[in-house]
């Protein structure tokens, strides 16, 4: 069992063990270790805050992002049981000159989330590429979303953080943590 969601990371224990068998290791050795896997700050960790009234499942994705561990992460938040599924997402960095219609090429998997806050020149595609009942705010950069973002969450509620390193979304994380206490 894989103490991690998310199909992606299911295919990548599964080229583990594969790669484990061909070098002739010990699958069931590899197995164990990949049952004690755990997620990293920035990786996908998860924790439970607490908010006025109840809690929020916090999912912190805010070490870095490009179109395919966005749209990864946007399915394991699909599958999150909760009042609401929250995505938080600063830009995706680094995509050349189709960086604006990779962002607005999300819509459809952002649609996996009851409400998407954006920061970023970038993300901008995606905040007016979605539904407007989706739309949540969006702001120029991950300091002046952070306490929108606050402000915004309720009792129940599970929140995708995720964005490149470089749209420093570990900022709303550390805000949510700051203003919120840990569970």
């Amino acid at each position: 069992r894989l103490p991690a969601p998310g199909r992606h990371m299911a295919m990548n224990a599964l080229a583990a063990l594969a790669a484990a068998e061909a070098l002739g290791a010990d699958v069931q050795r590899a197995g164990r270790a990949l049952a004690g896997f755990a997620p990293i700050a920035g990786r996908g960790v998860r924790r439970t805050i607490s908010v006025p009234g109840g809690n929020v499942v916090l999912i912190d994705e805010s070490y870095n992002a490009n179109t395919a561990s966005v749209r990864a992460a946007l399915a394991v938040l699909a599958l999150q049981p909760g009042a609401r599924r929250v995505a938080v997402l600063g830009d995706m960095l680094e995509l050349g000159e189709h960086g604006a219609a990779e962002h607005a090429a999300l819509a459809p998997d952002a649609a996996a989330a009851d409400i998407v806050f954006t920061c970023g020149p970038l993300m901008r595609g995606l905040h007016d590429a979605l539904q407007p009942a989706r739309r949540g705010a969006h702001a120029c950069d991950s300091a002046a979303l952070a306490g929108i973002v606050a402000d915004a969450l309720r009792p129940g509620d599970v929140v995708l953080v995720k964005g490149s390193l470089g749209s420093r979304m570990g900022l709303v994380v550390s805000t949510l943590d700051s203003r919120m206490e840990t569970a």
